[in-house]
Formats: structure tokens, sequence, C-alpha cells
């Protein structure tokens, strides 16, 4: 049974983004040591794709054609950064070949090997965790 209608629910769009060396891309909120998928919450009115796009330019400083945008799928995880509130997020795969600044709210944007990420441990995100251990897109992604 699902915990997430007992407790608050965030919605967001985030992007399991890799690179050609199959590295993913994480970042870390200022005030924060979690690592997360980069993304965010959509505004009132807009498409996930949109607010993902959107998101990308803010924090990552990227210009992202929607058409790169992978649906992965919605999943369900503990927030992060947000104690007893559940996670809601519309997951899209992206391979970027293009460098990223962190922006905004994001005081680091790092690449890391798979194993180098599942190796943090308590400072990855539930979210990222559980991406991290499906099979990539255009796979069976177990989506939830």
């Amino acid at each position: 049974m699902s915990e997430r209608g007992q407790r608050p629910t965030i919605h967001v769009v985030a992007a399991f983004t890799t690179d050609p060396q199959d590295r993913v891309l994480m970042v870390r909120k200022t005030g924060s040591q979690i690592f997360m998928q980069p993304g965010g919450k959509p505004e009132p009115g807009e498409r996930p794709e949109q607010a993902l796009v959107r998101e990308l330019a803010e924090e990552l400083s990227i210009e992202v054609d929607p058409a790169e945008l992978e649906p992965w799928g919605r999943f369900e995880a503990d927030a992060a950064n947000e104690p007893g509130h559940a996670l809601v997020a519309d997951v899209f795969a992206l391979r970027l070949t293009t460098e990223v600044t962190a922006a905004a709210e994001i005081a680091e944007a790092r690449w890391f090997r798979r194993e180098e990420a599942a190796a943090l441990g308590p400072r990855l995100a539930p979210l990222a965790r559980r991406m991290l251990e499906l099979a990539p897109p255009g796979t069976d992604p177990g989506r939830s």
C-alpha cells in the first residue's frame, strides 16, 4: 500500500542524464549534501517536458530540445530534502554531449560513474538511487 495518501506529495520532473561515457549527471542544491537528478517543480499549466526544459536551463545553463527527452515513466520515492513528504516524479532520459554549469539553487553539478553515485550512500536521493538500479530507457525500466 502506498504511503503517498498519508503524507504530503511533491510533484517534480527529473532528467536521468548520461554522457557518451555513460556517466550520470547528479546535482546538489545549495544548503544540501544530497545528490539527485536535475529537475524541479512544474509551474501551473506546464507540461512535464516544458517544465524540465525550463529547469535544465535555469539549473544547468543548457538549452535542451524537448524532442531530446525520452519519457521513462512516473516514479514514487521519499522526498530527499523535505522530510515526511512523498515525491512523484515524471522522469525523462537525456543524453548530453555539452558542458553544464551549476546555476540558480544548484551548488554542484557533477558526473559520476554509476558505481560512484551508488557509493554516495545516504548522500544520494531516494529517487536517484532507484533510477540507478533500473535498466536504461529502451529496455524494461520497471515502471511503477
